[in-house]
C-alpha cells in the first residue's frame, strides 16, 4: 500500500513537473518581437562652429557640415544641394548672432561687396542718423541694437506773460523706430566697470530724419524704450501732432517739484 502512494506521488509530481516546463515555454515563445529600430534619413547641413556676433563676417574654418534630420532641413543649407556653400559664404556679415551648432541661413546673412556694415543691413528707402544721448536720456543705459524706441522733444520756452518764468512742452515726435546701433564705453565708476553709451543710431524714413535733424537744434531728446510686444505697433511719423497739449508735467529744480502745463 504504501508503495503504490509513493509511486502515485512521483508521478504526480514528474506530471506537474513537466506542464509548468510546457506553460513558460509557451510563454517565451508568445512574447512580441522587439520592434525594429527605425533610422530616419538624415543629410549635412552647414552650422557655425562657434558663436558668430553680430556683424562678424564669416571666415574659413567658421562654418562646418553637421548631420542633420532630412525632414527639418528644407529651410537650411544641405550639403547635397550646394557643396561649396562654406567656402561661397566666406565674407557674408552676420545680421543676427549665430550660436555654436546653429544652423546656417543665407537669410541671417549679408554681404556688403565693399560698404560698410551698417550700409549693408540697412533696408531700402531708409536711413541711419545718430544722435547724442546720455544714461539718462537714453533709459539708463538699457537700450541695445534692435530694440525699438520713442523719440521725446522737450522744450523750454519763456512765458511772455510772466516774465521769468518759463514752460515746459514735451511731445513724441518718434514712435517705435529701432535702434541699429549704439555706443559702448568702458567706465569705471565705484570700482566696478560700467558701459555707457553716448550715441545711439537711429533706423528712419527720410522725412523722419529731417524731423529728428531739426529737433536736436530746438531741445532736449530722449529715448524711451518700448516692449518687445509693441514691435507691430504704428510708427508716429514727424507729421503726427502727438496729444500733449495741455498735459501737466512735475519738473524738480533743486529737490522741490512743481508742475507745470506742457504748451506746444
Amino acid at each position: 500500500m504504501m508503495t503504490a502512494r509513493i509511486v502515485v506521488l512521483t508521478i504526480a509530481l514528474g506530471a506537474g513537473g513537466i506542464a509548468a516546463y510546457l506553460v513558460s515555454s509557451a510563454d517565451k515563445q508568445q512574447e512580441p518581437p522587439a520592434a525594429p529600430v527605425v533610422q530616419l534619413p538624415t543629410v549635412e547641413v552647414l552650422v557655425a562652429k562657434a558663436d558668430i556676433g553680430l556683424g562678424q563676417a564669416i571666415k574659413p574654418g567658421d562654418l562646418v557640415w553637421q548631420t542633420w534630420p532630412e525632414a527639418a532641413s528644407n529651410i537650411f543649407i544641405r550639403r547635397s544641394d550646394r557643396p561649396d556653400a562654406a567656402n561661397q559664404l566666406v565674407g557674408a556679415l552676420a545680421r543676427t548672432p549665430f550660436l555654436t551648432g546653429e544652423p546656417i541661413r543665407e537669410q541671417k546673412l549679408v554681404r556688403a561687396d565693399g560698404s560698410g556694415f551698417m550700409a549693408a543691413i540697412l533696408p531700402a528707402g531708409m536711413r541711419a542718423i545718430s544722435t547724442e544721448i546720455s544714461p539718462e536720456t537714453g533709459a539708463g543705459g538699457f537700450i541695445l541694437p534692435n530694440d525699438r524706441v520713442d523719440v521725446i522733444l522737450s522744450r523750454r520756452d519763456r512765458t511772455p506773460d510772466r516774465p521769468g518764468a518759463e514752460s515746459v512742452s514735451s511731445e513724441i515726435i518718434l514712435s517705435n523706430v529701432r535702434v541699429l546701433a549704439i555706443d559702448q564705453a568702458p567706465k569705471e565708476k565705484d570700482g566696478q566697470n560700467t558701459v555707457v553709451g553716448k550715441t545711439v543710431t537711429l533706423e528712419l524714413k527720410p522725412d523722419q530724419a529731417e524731423a529728428l535733424a531739426r529737433a536736436r537744434q530746438s531741445g532736449t531728446l530722449a529715448l524711451a524704450l518700448r516692449s518687445i510686444a509693441d514691435v507691430n505697433a504704428t510708427d508716429v511719423g514727424p507729421d503726427t501732432k502727438a496729444p500733449r497739449r495741455g498735459a501737466s508735467i512735475e519738473i524738480v529744480r533743486y529737490g522741490i517739484p512743481s508742475s507745470q502745463t506742457a504748451q506746444k
